[in-house]
């Protein structure tokens, strides 16, 4: 059997925390799941991350509302550069995997249409519609 430690906010790292707001936030995980997933004890740590460094306006919704000095300001406002800066990267990221998808499939389909002679890709006209919709209307 393990023992049991208890940790402090000092044990986990920022890009960890980082980490777990994100994936709440996006709706990747639950709170509980995210403290299930990255080991973390209490339910309130992570939402004490979610207040300190998510986008949802947490303070108007706890009754004390407490200012923030100027560093804790300077603080909350870089990690969420940071979390902004790791989700560009993630978005320039899946960006260029579907452009990569986008290319492939062309090429399979530009394949596909010469090896079998059949025309796969509808290059369908303004002209062509309209003229299609006289045809049934005829029949």
């Amino acid at each position: 059997m393990k023992e049991y430690v208890k940790r402090t906010q000092k044990d986990y790292s920022l890009s960890l925390k980082l980490q777990v707001v994100w994936e709440v936030e996006s709706g990747e995980l639950s709170t509980g799941a995210a403290q299930r997933k990255y080991g973390i004890q209490a339910r309130s740590t992570v939402m004490s991350w979610l207040r300190k460094y998510g986008n949802f306006d947490w303070e108007n919704q706890t009754p004390s509302n407490m200012p923030k000095t100027p560093e804790q300001k300077v603080m909350e406002l870089e990690a969420k550069v940071k979390l902004l800066e790791k989700q560009k990267k993630l978005l320039e990221h899946q960006l260029a995997q579907s452009d990569q998808k986008s290319i492939i499939f062309d090429m399979m389909i530009d394949l596909a249409e010469k090896e079998y002679a059949i025309p796969i890709r509808k290059n369908s006209s303004p002209e062509q519609s309209t003229s299609t919709e006289n045809n049934t209307k005829k029949a």
